[in-house]
C-alpha cells in the first residue's frame, strides 16, 4: 500500500529507561494502516525521522514508538522540543518489507538489539494474537541490562505462553541473578542456535549488529533462508561490515 501523511495527536509519553521513551499516538483509524515489522517517519522541520511501530494493528488509530534520545543529535533535540501530551505532529506510514505473514507457519526466529525491539514487540503480538501456537525464540541484546527497557513484558510473554521463549543478552558483565548471556549477540547465536533453515527470521539493529548476524547465521548449517531486516534496504551491505556497532 502507498505511504500516506496524516497528522496524529501525542496521546501519552513515558519513560522506559534513562534515554527511551514510549510514545502512544492517535489518528484518523481509516489512514493508520500497516503491517506487523513495518516502521513510520516523524516529519520534523523537513526531516523524516523512521521508527518502528511498536504494537501490532488494532484498528482503534493507535501508535506506539519506543524513541531514543541522542543529546548529540540535533533531529533528536528537535523532536522532543515538539512532544509533549496533545501536541500534534505529521506521520508518514508505512514502510519497510521487513513484515510478518500472518498465514506462515514456520516458527520465528527474533533478533533485536536496542530499540530494534520495537519491531519486534509489532510482530510478537501480531503472532500471539493469531497464532499462539507458533513457536517464537526472542533474542534481545544490549551493552548493559538496564537498557533492555521492556524486559518485564519479555518475561511475561514466556510465562503466559508455553511456545514463547526470551534470551537476554549483554555484553558488559557483573549482572548479578541475570539468567541471561553476557556476550556479544553474534557470538551467542553462534553458541546457541543449532538449526535456522526451518524459521522465519527477523533481524532489527545497527547495521553492523545486522551484518555480524548474518555471517553468524551463514555459517550454521543448513543455511537459514528465510531473513528479514530494513537494514538490507537502508543500508545495502558493503566490503568490510560485519561488525557489531
Amino acid at each position: 500500500m502507498p505511504a500516506r501523511t496524516l497528522t496524529c495527536r501525542v496521546e501519552t509519553m513515558e519513560t522506559l529507561s534513562a534515554d527511551v521513551y514510549r510514545l502512544f499516538l492517535r489518528g484518523d483509524p481509516q489512514q493508520i494502516l500497516f503491517a506487523p515489522g513495518q516502521y513510520l517517519t516523524l516529519v520534523v522541520q523537513g526531516n523524516h525521522l523512521p521508527f518502528s511501530i511498536a504494537n501490532a494493528p488494532n484498528g482503534e488509530g493507535i501508535l506506539e514508538l519506543h524513541v531514543q534520545y541522542i543529546a548529540s543529535s540535533d533531529n533528536a533535540r528537535a523532536l522532543f522540543e515538539q512532544l509533549h501530551v496533545g501536541a500534534e505532529i505529521e506521520v508518514s506510514l508505512a514502510g519497510g518489507e521487513s513484515v510478518l505473514e500472518l498465514d506462515d507457519p514456520r516458527p520465528l526466529l527474533l533478533i533485536a538489539a536496542g530499540t530494534g525491539f520495537a519491531q519486534m514487540k509489532s510482530i510478537i503480538e501480531a503472532s500471539l494474537a493469531v497464532h499462539p501456537e507458533r513457536p517464537i525464540h526472542l533474542w534481545w541484546a544490549a551493552r548493559a541490562r538496564s537498557e533492555l527497557y521492556m524486559e518485564s513484558q519479555a518475561r511475561h510473554w514466556a510465562e503466559q505462553f508455553e511456545h514463547f521463549s526470551f534470551t537476554p543478552v549483554v555484553e558488559l558483565p557483573g549482572e548479578e541473578d541475570f539468567d541471561g548471556v553476557v556476550e556479544r549477540i553474534d557470538n551467542a547465536l553462534h553458541d546457541r542456535v543449532q538449526r535456522a533453515d526451518e524459521a522465519s527470521i527477523f533481524i532489527a539493529g545497527s547495521p553492523g549488529m545486522v551484518y555480524a548476524v548474518v555471517d553468524t547465521l551463514a555459517r550454521i548449517e543448513p543455511m537459514a533462508k528465510r531473513i528479514f531486516s530494513d537494514v538490507f534496504s537502508y543500508a545495502p551491505r558493503t566490503q568490510g561490515q560485519g561488525d557489531v556497532s
